[in-house]
């Protein structure tokens, strides 16, 4: 039986890696705690991205804006006006729906961009009613998705908790390149927390009313939009491509190398299949399968209104194909706006064209933390039946734990504490004793730890150790003196027992 969104739910508590926030008082949704477990994963989840993104590369360089900020910043980017949902209401019950969701559930059609208007047409023509108790939906409504908070003793200020990372980029925009020193073509990164007033959350961590993101904002010079010099680095890359004319003649999602996307004009920019290519190549690097992922294109209807073209970089969870990251050619509209309602000049010199420019955001890779975290597990999640027990093969390098190190029995105690206090060290360790050997590896194995030491009795002889491979079960004798550095490799990717 696949799993479910739900058994992954049931998985990640039982586990220690997310549990319902509050549980205690009966929880609240949207919100979600994460465990011991959890929280070293999602750590080196951004640590990952980060050093991929940030520290391996000159044109781009980070920031980290502030939770609330002034409101005038949402009124300038339009999120006072237009960031918003279709709200539908049971007028018996008081049960509340997203609109475009409800539909999709009760129809079993795409209604991405839906306005009120649509839905309240499929709603009557449809006969839909309250799921809960079958009375009638009241009129459908745009409901705003901010949370409002007040600032200062007398509240006298009203603002809102960030609903993306994005404007803090562009607020800050000319500040990062004078005191970075960058030149176009660059961008910005940044991670943290954004907050959306769900209608109704649902799937787990898929969709919260407290989230992480992880974004970049690419700035280019407007008359360079079709002039990309990393293409070639990715440009042989096959992708599943949903281009908009693709899903408008209910064509599925093809492979295609992401130069002739480029050259068959079904990605407008070659900057947009770079960030796609770019973004796919992290995730199977860290173990992904990359015929699990898709570039999904906009349509007219769901683009958002800055945008000229936007793509989505797609996972195939178990509730279907759905948005994992989205890759938007945001063009100047941002910084153009800010400037507008500021009354501050954006612009900057471009030395190379010797120019005064507003630059273009050719691209925006803006990916959910907990989205990706929800793709490693279910893509290294394993029901292992040959073992008898779940195997979670996370790559070495985001697994929340690194080392097991276990006393074959008790009286060697001693020797494995010395080995452990030797290993963590370097890397995050577990230390366990406890039931037979089996059941160690089963329990290793189960929150995803890659390397199990075992010291046992010909250890006290050879000053050697065995290390387990948790996806293989391979067994190696490695020197205590040189494990460190071993593991260290096994890590970075040299093949195990070499």
């Amino acid at each position: 039986m696949a799993l479910g969104i739900a058994d992954m739910a049931v998985f990640c508590k039982k586990k220690g890696f997310v549990y319902p926030n509050s549980e205690i008082y009966g929880g609240i949704s949207g919100f979600w705690d994460y465990g011991h477990l959890g929280s070293e994963l999602k750590n080196n989840l951004k640590q990952m991205w980060w050093k991929f993104h940030v520290h391996s590369r000159e044109d781009i360089v980070g920031i980290d804006g502030s939770i609330i900020t002034h409101p005038k910043v949402w009124v300038a980017s339009g999120h006072v006006e237009s960031f918003v949902d279709i709200l539908l209401e049971c007028t018996k019950c008081r049960e509340r729906y997203r609109g475009d969701q409800l539909v999709e559930d009760v129809l079993k059609i795409s209604a991405d961009g839906m306005k009120a208007d649509d839905i309240n047409k499929l709603v009557r023509e449809n006969k839909i009613h309250c799921r809960k108790c079958g009375s009638a939906l009241g009129e459908a409504s745009p409901f705003n998705l901010m949370f409002s908070t007040e600032i200062g003793a007398s509240g006298g200020l009203k603002s809102y908790l960030r609903p993306e990372t994005a404007q803090l980029i562009f607020t800050n925009f000319k500040l990062v390149e004078e005191h970075a020193r960058m030149k176009l073509p660059f961008g910005i990164a940044q991670m943290g927390k954004a907050f959306r007033n769900e209608i109704s959350p649902r799937d787990f961590l898929f969709r919260c009313r407290e989230f992480e993101q992880m974004e970049i904002e690419y700035f280019i010079h407007p008359n360079q939009t079709g002039k990309c010099p990393f293409l070639n680095e990715v440009e042989d890359m096959e992708v599943n491509i949903f281009s908009a004319e693709m899903q408008e003649n209910n064509k599925p999602h093809s492979p295609m190398k992401l130069k002739d996307a480029v050259k068959k004009k079904i990605i407008q920019t070659p900057w947009h299949a770079y960030f796609l290519g770019l973004e796919i190549s992290w995730f199977t690097s860290l173990g992904v399968n990359q015929q699990h992922l898709r570039a999904r294109q906009h349509l007219r209807t769901e683009k958002s209104h800055y945008a000229l073209d936007t793509w989505d970089l797609e996972y195939k969870f178990p509730f279907g194909w759905k948005e994992l990251l989205g890759m938007a050619n945001r063009t100047d509209y941002d910084l153009k706006a800010h400037s507008e309602h500021s009354k501050k000049d954006l612009s900057i010199f471009d030395e190379e064209s010797k120019q005064k420019v507003i630059p273009h955001v050719v691209c925006e890779p803006s990916l959910g933390v907990d989205r990706a975290f929800l793709v490693f597990l279910f893509d290294a999640y394993n029901n292992d039946e040959a073992r008898g027990n779940i195997v979670l093969k996370l790559h070495p390098k985001i697994a929340p734990i690194k080392v097991g190190v276990f006393p074959l029995v008790n009286k060697l105690d001693g020797e494995a504490r010395k080995a452990f206090e030797s290993l963590k060290r370097n890397f995050y360790c577990f230390y366990d004793r406890s039931g037979s050997i089996g059941r160690r590896y089963a329990r290793a194995d189960e929150i995803g730890i890659p390397y199990c030491v075992t010291i046992d009795f010909e250890t006290l002889k050879d000053n050697s150790v065995t290390i387990r491979d948790r996806d293989t079960t391979e067994q190696v004798r490695v020197k205590i003196d040189g494990l460190p550095s071993f593991i260290e490799g096994l890590i970075n990717g040299k093949p195990f027992g070499r």
